[in-house]
């Protein structure tokens, strides 16, 4: 993958709408939005604020209406004590009272009598009657709601008890205007102050929220949109700050991905860059080898014993090249062709692959197989040969890197527990060493021996895995053990139908 493609994930954030050669109409470019994150949350937070002040309010101007209704209520009660002992006061003095408490009447009750001390004319009649000895709140946040849409000249009865027992209490007639002019007063009073108070507190927290949130936000979709033109450039990838919260997290988590796919796109790209290298030298180093290989027949039919001794070590060495350049090249193919798998004796197989590798030839070798004979698998025949030689191969290796000691010994084996099929391979090599235990089925990471590709091992638990089995490193004992463990196919199961008679 080379910097100059489009990544996929990417286009959506480039505002170029260019098509690529080839490659078709490119995406539509997204526009950007009219409100950013910052003055969402700033609208956001002036609405929540706006909204809990709406929650405040409505029971302050019930209460605020009450209050109002009450103070009414001990006004006239002043005014009835002072006409109370002198029932013949003038009606100036009465009407006085009346201003003074500003209601229209006053009547007292004590049980079931009931006694008007004050009263003056009024113009219109009586829009509404109200109790505030046992209004609940709903009862009064809907009555105070109802003054802001009366109409005008409306009057209304009032009954309290502003200081009375138990058993009296005060009843008066008030003109609403006047209570609806100051629920006017006092409700704008409170929405000025609301809008202050929301402005103060949404500034304060958009300040605190862009600071801590949507500025590091924008940060790391500037650090992603930017990373995502080139991928392959470090001085994109994003410094994490000092903060050791869930921002703080995120960037650090961000670095190290950008860091590790950065990393990955490299080696992908160096690894492009040498299977071209590869198959356009392929040719000529396939020419090279099949001259020295044509030298090395003939050396084979002189009789001197120093080419006799010499001539087999050279042509297992140009094997050896040429089927390097082989699997190089397979291994650079974009993928394996699925297995066709069919039920193949095993034992026929590894003695096949034991033939090819020449290990019954070899006498300082043991070469065991432990199959049974009617064993059979359900595998690609031409594909679990590469396994098995890959193995034996690499098997074969590691015995002649070891220098003294009993006898190598390399054994396949194998055995059915139902519908699994587990096979092993087994060598006295000198083991696996730890530094290759992590990366021991990667190509050009998982290699053993000095100077080797670790294709071999990466090849063989690719075609494993396509038949769906699995392949492990079991060294417990002495040497070195490759275990495949591979299950046989699911055969689909289909229930004959039967026709049923009427």
């Amino acid at each position: 993958m080379t910097s100059d493609k489009k990544q996929p994930g990417y286009g959506d954030f480039r505002s170029d709408s260019a098509e690529d050669e080839g490659a078709g109409p490119a995406k539509s470019p997204v526009r950007p939005a009219i409100f950013g994150l910052s003055a969402k949350l700033l609208i956001l937070t002036i609405v929540f604020v706006m909204i809990a002040e709406v929650l405040v309010f409505v029971p302050s101007v019930a209460n605020f209406r009450k209050n109002w209704l009450m103070e009414r209520l001990a006004a006239a009660q002043i005014a009835a004590l002072s006409a109370a002992p002198n029932r013949e006061l003038p009606l100036a003095a009465r009407a006085a009272l009346l201003r003074n408490a500003q209601v229209h009447g006053v009547a007292l009750k004590r049980g079931d009598s009931r006694e008007l001390i004050l009263q003056s004319e009024m113009p219109g009649s009586l829009a509404g009657h109200y109790d505030l000895r046992d209004a609940g709140w709903a009862t009064l946040i809907w009555d105070a709601l109802k003054v802001f849409f009366a109409p005008p000249g409306q009057y209304i009865r009032v009954i309290g008890q502003p200081g009375f027992g138990a058993e009296q209490f005060i009843e008066i007639v008030v003109e609403q205007d006047p209570l609806k002019a100051a629920m006017f007063r006092f409700g704008f009073g409170i929405l000025v102050l609301s809008v202050i108070i929301s402005m103060i507190t949404a500034a304060l927290v958009y300040l605190t929220l862009n600071m801590m949130l949507v500025r590091p936000m924008t940060r790391i979709t500037r650090s992603m949109v930017r990373f995502g033109e080139d991928p392959e450039d470090l001085t994109r990838v994003i410094v994490p700050s000092e903060r050791r919260d869930e921002v703080g997290i995120a960037e650090r988590e961000l670095s190290h991905m950008q860091r590790e796919l950065s990393g990955t796109l490299q080696q992908k790209n160096r690894l492009a860059a040498l299977g071209l290298a590869v198959s356009k030298i392929n040719h000529d180093l396939r020419n090279m080898l099949a001259s020295a290989q044509l030298i090395s027949d003939r050396l084979g039919g002189v009789q001197d014993p120093l080419v006799q001794r010499v001539a087999p070590k050279l042509i297992n060495s140009l094997d050896r090249a040429i089927r390097l350049c082989t699997d190089t090249l397979k291994f650079g193919r974009a993928q394996e062709a699925d297995p066709v798998r069919a039920m193949c004796r095993l034992k026929p197989l590894v003695e096949e692959v034991g033939d090819a590798l020449g290990l019954s030839a070899v006498r300082a070798l043991a070469w065991e197989i432990d199959v049974p004979e009617p064993l059979e698998a359900d595998v690609d025949r031409d594909q679990f040969y590469r396994i098995l030689s890959n193995l034996c191969r690499n098997a074969l290796q590691a015995v002649e890197a070891r220098k003294g000691g009993a006898r190598p010994r390399i054994c396949v084996s194998a055995t059915r527990t139902g519908t699994v099929v587990t096979i092993a391979v087994t060598d006295t090599g000198p083991g696996v060493p730890d530094s290759a235990r992590a990366h021991l089925f990667e190509p050009f990471q998982g290699s053993v021996r000095k100077g080797g590709t670790g294709l071999g091992l990466a090849i063989a638990a690719e075609l494993v895995h396509a038949h769906g089995g699995d392949i492990e490193l079991d060294d417990e004992g002495q040497g070195t053990t490759f275990r495949i463990t591979l299950p046989d196919r699911v055969v689909e199961l289909h229930t004959a139908s039967t026709p049923v008679s009427a």
